[in-house]
């Protein structure tokens, strides 16, 4: 029996990782998931957050993630996003800057399709932060 499951973090443009995991926790759709080896298959929408991957050799990951697809299998994980940042790419100033520039789209929205992107756009630079100050947390 393996103790270890294989997870593979994709984004649109790159692989963002993939490699033996004794554990992985998300931000599900209706709350925090953990899954070990041998889980029951399962396809879920994620949130903007935080993938934190326990590694084989017990080092842990994280990634950030601006919602997604997730695909669970017995033996390995799927994580599809259209954005994934390693956590230790994250970078301060440039989150600080894109929630400056969501906050100020969301002044300035002048229809509810602009206000809904705006807002969107800051629960995903939100999330990022979080996610940054967790990751620093851990250093």
């Amino acid at each position: 029996m393996a103790n270890t499951i294989h997870v593979d973090v994709v984004s649109a443009e790159e692989s963002i990782f993939s490699g033996e995991a004794k554990f992985v926790a998300l931000p599900g759709e209706a709350g925090e998931l953990g899954i070990y080896p041998r889980h029951t298959p399962l396809i879920t929408r994620i949130r903007p957050g935080a993938v934190r991957i326990e590694t084989a050799d017990g080092g842990e990951e994280f990634v950030f993630v601006a919602g997604g697809i997730l695909e669970v299998q017995p033996n390995a994980v799927t994580v599809l996003s259209d954005t994934a940042i390693r956590g230790k790419d994250l970078d301060d100033e440039k989150a600080n800057k894109a929630k400056a520039a969501a906050e100020e789209a969301l002044k300035n929205a002048r229809t509810d399709i602009d206000i809904a992107m705006a807002q969107s756009e800051l629960a995903v630079m939100a999330a990022q932060l979080a996610a940054l100050r967790k990751y620093r947390q851990k250093k």
